[in-house]
């Protein structure tokens, strides 16, 4: 169990990475995975440590096993980096992985 306290906004630094919401309005805590999984797909490498330093590694794990929202290349990364099977990374499983392939092929 981890001791860490996840704040209850982000960093301004970081609210360039949710230009479709408030990013204001965005409470960390309430919406972990959500805020897991767009800085871990979308964000850089300041984003990347203060996901990493901010929030348990086991809630960053269950972010990836069960957000459908990972890019393919992105989910591949942090399975392996996370030691997370590939098979239990939902955005990587029929029928949802070949649906996106369908509409997105690169």
């Amino acid at each position: 169990m981890s001791n860490r306290v996840v704040p209850d906004h982000l960093p301004l630094s970081l609210y360039k990475f949710f230009w479709d919401v408030d990013a204001s309005k965005v409470n960390p805590v309430k919406s972990a995975q959500y805020v897991i999984n767009r800085l871990l797909d979308k964000g850089d490498l300041e984003a990347v440590r203060w996901i990493l330093h901010t929030y348990p590694r086991e809630s960053i794990k269950e972010t990836l096993k069960h957000r459908l929202d990972f890019s393919p290349k992105t989910a591949v990364f942090w399975s392996r980096y996370l030691s997370v099977p590939r098979e239990e990374v939902k955005c990587m499983q029929e029928p949802y992985y070949s649906l996106r392939r369908q509409h997105w092929q690169y």
